[in-house]
């Protein structure tokens, strides 16, 4: 069985993806046809691409389960699971003195499991 090119269906299939060697080396006809690899990166997380920025920093502490949570939200949502004003360590103001800056105090970015969830951080005067 000859199997006949995914793209121009006339050329017989001598390159990865389906395609013939004239469509795999045409701009932008390669990227329309996922791999066919068994050993490509697949599913989520899985480093192709930018992932948009994160909303809101964290003012837990790295480490703990409560950031932990975050950063599972994070992943799920397809977002950067780090953002730059995330706190450090434990007790860091900079996440506080973000999430006042935007009148945001009241409503913590917490993705964390439902146990932990509603905890509010009261910012540090």
């Amino acid at each position: 069985m000859i199997l006949i090119c995914k793209h121009c269906q006339k050329c017989k299939v001598n390159r990865p993806r389906g395609l013939c060697w004239s469509c795999y080396y045409t701009d932008g006809v390669k990227d329309q046809y996922p791999s066919t690899s068994k050993y490509a990166r697949r599913g989520v997380g899985n480093g192709n691409g930018a992932a948009a920025a994160a909303p809101l920093p964290t003012a837990h502490a790295p480490g703990t389960p409560e950031k932990l949570g975050v950063l599972e939200m994070r992943a799920r949502n397809r977002q950067a699971l780090w953002h730059p004003l995330d706190a450090r360590y434990p007790n860091d103001p900079r996440p506080l003195a973000a999430l006042a800056a935007h009148e945001l105090q009241d409503e913590v970015y917490d993705a964390a499991p439902r146990e932990f969830a509603g905890a509010r951080l009261a910012v540090a005067s």
